[in-house]
């Protein structure tokens, strides 16, 4: 699923913003769990949707003003600009243009694309400016919460593919299925089997 998504890139206009999403980091007794962004069991997830304003007479009531097209999400290692400046080059095309926050290594962004419309964005108008980030956001989250517990760090990525690419085709109906045996015998899987709490059997 992600190396079908990795085929194609966002164009036109698209909100970014960050995620944060529970992790089990696995961490030894003698390790401490920092609190906030920082900490070990939360992991930082790149979020852009694509998002064009609707039209004032199609506007619906408690509906977003804006609607959405595809959508990627990466996780990276840490908010320094070069971290979102590399992750944006890969998932969008240069003449783009991005809504964000003034988060500092958004300044990344800003030269991986043509156009910026940053600003400083209060918590609670976040849901108004960048609607579908937050949708996207809080339906994984919600997604992940029913099926997992303590989900590992390495296999994060591998589950927001899953997400994003049936975001991407919520639309195909049955479809999607024919579509996904087509991308199964197309490509080479690059996720690594690993065998944990492996114990040797005596014959």
């Amino acid at each position: 699923m992600g190396l079908r998504d990795a085929k194609y890139k966002l164009s036109g206009e698209f909100e970014l913003d960050e995620g944060y999403f529970s992790i089990n980091s696995n961490l030894s007794e003698e390790e401490k769990i920092k609190r906030g962004i920082g900490s070990q069991n939360k992991a930082k997830v790149l979020v852009m949707v694509e998002s064009q304003d609707v039209e004032e007479d199609k506007q619906k009531k408690n509906r977003p003003t804006k609607k959405c097209g595809h959508i990627k999400m990466e996780v990276i290692k840490d908010l320094k600009s070069e971290t979102f400046e590399t992750a944006t080059e890969k998932s969008v095309e240069k003449e783009s243009t991005v809504t964000m926050d003034n988060l500092r290594g958004h300044n990344g962004v800003e030269k991986a694309v043509e156009n910026s419309k940053k600003q400083t964005v209060p918590g609670k108008e976040a849901p108004k400016v960048l609607p579908w980030v937050h949708i996207a956001i809080s339906n994984a989250k919600a997604l992940f919460q029913d099926f997992f517990h303590g989900m590992k760090d390495a296999f994060l990525q591998l589950y927001l593919n899953e997400f994003c690419y049936k975001f991407n085709r919520m639309y195909f109906g049955d479809k999607i299925f024919d579509r996904l045996m087509i991308a199964a015998v197309a490509y080479k899987p690059d996720f690594e089997h690993k065998i944990y709490n492996k114990k040797k059997r005596l014959c």
